[in-house]
């Protein structure tokens, strides 16, 4: 063991966006892909571009109600001056018109449609009296007018959502070829852990579950361990059993500080490199970040809440880059601060949050705030009154957190934030 690591402390820490940078250098994009049915399609990421083999609409399509007619046979056609044309089924001629329904195939010779409210029947249903005149095209939807043949509709990397499916399914595809999700280990270390009915001393196991599905919810497959032990042999055994078994990324939660049982970096540096150790950002700067037989490593703190947090800021980008899949953020709110919240100069600080909607008293006729740009602040930012990074209720409970840049000190009550609204399926 490297005693000096424990007696330095952290002296330098890394700064969030380096540390990220450092480590996304380190995760190479497994590459791998599969083919995968419309049904079990939503959330994939797509592996190949994908462009529309068929038109949609498959044909000309009447878009209302009406009869199908020649254009220029309506010429002229008014309230008082109607026109009369012959109904026929099947193909129209010269003045002839077809019923139509609205998405039915358009029928031969017919160039518009006039709608339904616009006729009227005479001569018992023989003929109509047209009291529209329509041009060539009107209340037609073209062959292609929704999806071109050949239109390109998604390159990989793009992730894919309910309606990109129904997208797909309507130009007749069935099937889609997307990356594999990323096997992601999770490890979850330390001898006090258990799985229930805690002694004194010890803590019931929480780190691992929720790492474990928030890998599912970013796009991977979580392989949830038992607990192992502070123990160096067992450690890098278990590290390296993954390794081996083909994981894609390993992550593990505790012992990643500089305390005696904070055995991780060693084993880290002992197996493979560690890149990064101590971030500047709280709650949660003990992270280390390192590289194993090409394989990233992400040890993540003990603390329930400073573990959550960089699994956000480490864990996810790592995970999507290793699938292939764009980086997006996390969508924001806006909101004003309901009390000053508090950070250390030259660290970045996530202040846990709640939300709650901007009585009507006192705001503009919508209900919302303003910011002095006159944008509209709808959301109160009611800080958390838990705030350590051992109190999982303060981030549980919360609606998101507002981010303190490393060059402010703090942020005073009233001031308009954006909110991270993070734990989001995606």
């Amino acid at each position: 063991m490297d005693t000096r690591r424990h007696e330095a402390g952290f002296k330098d820490r890394t700064r969030v966006e380096t540390a990220r940078r450092i480590l996304l250098e380190a995760v190479v994009p497994h590459g791998r892909s599969e083919s995968v049915p419309l049904s079990e399609a939503d959330g994939r990421v797509v592996a190949e571009s994908i462009r529309a083999p068929n038109p949609v609409p498959g044909y000309d399509r009447a878009a209302m109600d009406g009869y199908a007619v020649r254009a220029r046979d309506t010429f002229g056609a008014s309230d008082r001056s109607p026109v009369v044309l012959d109904r026929t089924e099947g193909s129209v001629g010269a003045k002839d018109a077809a019923r139509v329904h609205t998405g039915s195939d358009l029928p031969e010779g017919a160039d518009a449609v006039v709608m339904i409210e616009h006729v009227e029947e005479v001569a018992g249903g023989a003929e109509i009296e047209a009291f529209d005149a329509v041009a060539e095209g009107d209340n037609v939807g073209e062959a292609g007018e929704d999806v071109a043949e050949g239109q390109s509709l998604y390159e990989p990397g793009h992730r894919l959502r309910p309606s990109d499916l129904g997208l797909l399914k309507s130009v007749g595809r069935r099937r889609v070829t997307a990356r594999e999700r990323p096997e992601v280990a999770v490890i979850p270390t330390g001898e006090e852990l258990v799985d229930a009915d805690p002694d004194p001393g010890e803590v019931i196991e929480t780190n691992g579950l929720t790492v474990s599905r928030l890998v599912e919810r970013w796009g991977g497959t979580a392989r949830y361990r038992d607990v192992v032990t502070d123990d160096e042999t067992l450690l890098r055994e278990a590290i390296g059993t993954e390794i081996d078994d083909g994981a894609d990324l390993v992550v593990t939660t505790g012992g990643s500080s500089v305390g005696e049982r904070d055995l991780l970096p060693e084993v880290l540096a002992e197996l493979g490199e560690v890149l990064v150790h101590g971030v500047a950002l709280k709650p949660g700067h003990p992270v280390c970040l390192g590289v194993v037989e090409d394989t990233p490593v992400v040890c993540l703190p003990g603390y329930p809440v400073a573990c959550i947090v960089n699994a956000v800021q480490f864990l996810r980008p790592a995970l999507k880059r290793s699938g292939g899949a764009d980086v997006q953020p996390h969508p924001t709110r806006r909101a004003r601060l309901t009390r000053k919240v508090a950070s250390e100069p030259g660290t970045r600080t996530f202040a846990r949050v709640r939300l709650a909607e901007v009585d009507e008293t006192g705001a503009d006729n919508d209900g919302a705030d303003r910011d002095d740009a006159g944008e509209s602040v709808p959301f109160e930012a009611i800080p958390t009154r838990a705030s350590g990074s051992g109190v999982l209720s303060s981030v549980a409970l919360a609606d998101g957190w507002v981010v303190v840049p490393e060059s402010t000190e703090g942020l005073d009550a009233g001031t308009t934030v954006d909110v991270e609204i993070w734990e989001v399926d995606e």
